[in-house]
């Protein structure tokens, strides 16, 4: 090629200006531009207006930065083709193809002037103006195009597109379906047609058009993220994954992909590995405002949410009027007990998004909290309003009062169960437990069961569970911590600041929380998950497992992990003499809970087991239980946790753990309050305890029960449900060792 050129060092006719021009455009399509500007510029020696030449210096020249040289070029090319449409529409095309479409305008308007019933030139003014985001005019020579070449597949997917970014979804559908008819293989009218329907929230047919856009055209990335979205829709949130790591496997800098992936893992319960996908979204684009809110929920779901917090504020500071991100923010500021902050965050919400349902339904929940449950019963009312099939809303609105005969509630429940089939399969599960309330709050105990087996069943199919590993756990754990390691003792820290209440959910935990969070000298720090995250960081490549590490660790190591988690709970909580940690999973660390912070009291809340499971049972859990959706597994759950609870409580010191049963909480409440306070070692102060009567803030699945006086209709629930617990009850009796015939079951 350099032989070439230098051999056309003099051009002398047309014929070495026609070999050089070849060999020009040859050399500014490898990217060699110098050489190919200089032929360009020898051909003009010789032939001042040769149409090419001008054009490909043109390109060089816009290439190299220089657009208003390029410009005149242009015009000099355009000058030379005289009133010739076809030269003037390439014009506008090698501009466009360069990256100014508003130049481009220029000569497609050239090029009407000579020829107006050119439909190739309205088609690429069309797609010009689209470009600059004037769609109305846009539309004006699509339409023209179409008069004049009815059957343009392109000009009919092109108008459809500018119809759709102008939001007028229907005549959209109209055109993508027209070119459809004119081509069936068209994948970019199929992908176009796709997202349509799915903003007109039809998600399933979009996924058909997706799936034939990529049977048709395999390996777009793009169409992969749609298809996920589209399935996420419809509740396939495993195939949705799958969809978006395709994207990924593609193209792996797509960020859009990875935050996508983020999204489903955590709907899916799987946030650890959420976290990752948005981290690594981050480090290619560290200005992603949605990564940056989804690694704040991935963060929060782990029990992060002051973590979670300097995630959303940094989406914030990138887009200020992110309404989702002001709404998960009043969500993490909730979990910290900073109600009046959280309200203010979903308020700000709605203010630059008034239609987020979401925003009304956690500005419902942060009202609740704040004792104001009117307000809170408005808001999910609003929500409910903008997203009438949204059942998870629903079910909200069912956990705020009990169902009376001729609720308006049931009705509109079942109207959605009349259309059951046609909502995503989330949907379906929060419709389920929504109508397992209303029927057990109607006392039809028979029907209520039937839709929490249905509920439960899809929720089991959603969570990843290994039960041998759970209960094996616990056995490790009565393996490790034997009496003689808590005799011995390992230093840790004295503080006598935290106060642990564990247990398994629905127990009462929350109603013992509050009553201590009533005492001038406690803080709650609601679920504070950061010693299970602690424990998880332990060890490293090659060291022994925890618990098994436990025996072998220094003293030092204890020392640590109390200054840790102490450091992390003072920041919750500042100032406070005793803080509240609600997190009843901790039952698991109670033996290393005293190893590292021998004067933490820990409180152990309890009830029957069979009242404990079917309310397990009955909820829906924010944070997934996953052994809770399947009674059989649950029923084993219960029977390790409260052996592991009977072996902490034989090699603890006596002192160290209260245990506190939710029916004498009912029966005597100011009675146990008095025994909680004493454990704590605080005085009771009579004007600051809350009574039974007391309305109070709270937090957690019973947040709206504790609105009203203390809920005497838990007590010995499973017996309304008669025969049907029966196969719990028998995995209840063999795991404890009693007699099939035993009815006290409480260990």
């Amino acid at each position: 090629m350099t032989a070439a050129v230098t051999r056309l060092r003099k051009l002398s006719g047309r014929e070495d200006c026609e070999r050089a021009f070849v060999i020009a455009n040859t050399l500014q399509r490898l990217g060699r531009l110098r050489e190919a500007d200089l032929l360009y510029r020898r051909i003009l020696a010789v032939e001042r207006d040769h149409f090419g030449a001008l054009c490909g210096l043109g390109s060089v020249r816009s290439r190299q930065g220089r657009i208003d040289v390029a410009m005149l070029l242009f015009r000099r090319a355009a000058v030379a083709a005289g009133p010739l449409a076809d030269a003037q529409l390439s014009l506008g095309r090698m501009l466009r193809a360069l990256g100014h479409p508003r130049e481009a305008v220029l000569f497609y308007r050239a090029a009407l002037a000579f020829a107006p019933d050119h439909a190739e030139a309205h088609l690429a003014l069309g797609d010009a103006l689209s470009m600059l985001e004037r769609r109305d005019e846009a539309i004006v020579h699509y339409q023209r195009s179409l008069l004049l070449r009815p059957g343009h597949v392109g000009a009919q997917k092109n108008l459809g597109d500018a119809l759709q970014a102008l939001g007028r979804l229907e005549q959209a559908v109209v055109h993508y379906r027209s070119a459809l008819a004119a081509d069936p293989e068209n994948a970019d009218a199929h992908n176009s047609l796709g997202n349509a329907l799915s903003v007109l929230q039809r998600p399933d047919e979009a996924l058909g058009h997706y799936k034939r856009a990529l049977a048709i055209r395999p390996g777009v990335p793009g169409v992969h993220v749609n298809a996920g979205s589209a399935l996420r829709r419809i509740g396939r949130l495993l195939e949705a994954a799958a969809h978006y790591r395709q994207a990924i496997a593609i193209a792996p800098d797509y960020v859009e992909a990875r935050c996508h992936l983020g999204d489903a893992l955590c709907a899916l319960g799987r946030s650890t590995e959420a976290v990752i996908h948005y981290e690594k979204a981050l480090a290619l684009r560290p200005d992603f405002a949605a990564a940056h809110n989804g690694l704040g929920n991935a963060v929060r779901a782990e029990g992060g949410p002051a973590e979670a917090i300097g995630h959303y504020r940094r989406a914030l500071a990138i887009i200020p009027d992110y309404a989702e991100a002001h709404c998960n923010l009043g969500r993490a500021l909730q979990m910290l007990g900073r109600v009046e902050e959280a309200i203010a965050q979903c308020e700000t919400a709605l203010t630059h998004a008034p239609q987020l349902a979401d925003a009304h339904r956690h500005l419902s929940a942060a009202l609740a909290e704040a004792g104001r449950p009117a307000d809170a019963r408005a808001a999910l009312e609003a929500a409910i309003r903008l997203a009438p099939r949204r059942a998870d809303l629903h079910l909200a609105l069912a956990q705020a009062a009990p169902f009376a005969s001729g609720d308006p509630r049931l009705a509109a429940l079942e109207a959605l169960a009349h259309d059951m089939a046609s909502l995503p399969e989330e949907q379906q599960l929060s419709l389920h437990f929504a109508l397992g309330k209303a029927f057990a709050d109607l006392a039809q105990p028979e029907r209520s069961f039937r839709h929490l087996v249905d509920g439960n069943a899809l929720k089991r199919r959603r969570v990843v569970y290994g039960e041998a590993a759970a209960l094996g756990l616990m056995e490790r754990m009565r393996a490790v911590f034997t009496a003689d390691l808590m005799r011995e003792g390992r230093g840790g820290d004295p503080s006598p600041i935290p106060v642990f209440i564990v247990g398994l959910p629905r127990s009462g935990a929350t109603l013992i929380e509050q009553t201590l969070a009533g005492h001038s000298a406690v803080r709650s720090a609601g679920s504070h998950h950061d010693l299970g995250r602690i424990v998880a960081g332990l060890g490293g490549p090659g060291a022994p497992a925890f618990p098994e590490m436990v025996p072998m660790m220094p003293d030092a190591a204890f020392v640590n992990i109390a200054a840790r988690y102490l450091g992390g709970i003072r920041a919750a909580a500042p100032g406070a003499k005793r803080i509240i940690d609600k997190t009843p999973g901790s039952f698991l660390l109670v033996g290393l809970i005293h190893l590292a912070l021998p004067n933490a009291r820990i409180i152990h809340a309890r009830r029957d087991p069979v009242d404990t499971c079917l309310s397990c049972f009955s909820t829906l859990f924010v944070d997934d239980q996953p052994y809770s959706y399947d009674l059989d597994e649950l029923g084993r759950y219960y029977v390790a946790y409260r052996a592991l609870i009977a072996h902490w409580r034989d090699v603890l010191p006596p002192g160290v753990m209260l245990e506190v049963d939710y029916e004498d909480g009912v029966a005597d409440p100011d009675g146990q309050a008095r025994r909680v306070v004493a454990h704590c070692g605080l005085d009771w102060e009579d004007a600051r305890i809350p009574s039974a009567q007391t309305q109070r803030p709270a937090r957690g699945a019973s947040i709206h029960r504790l609105r009203r006086p203390v809920y005497r209709t838990a007590v010995g629930r499973g017996r309304s449900y008669g025969t049907l617990l029966d196969p719990l009850i028998a995995t209840l009796r063999a795991g404890s060792g009693r007699d099939p015939g035993d009815d006290d079951l409480i260990a």
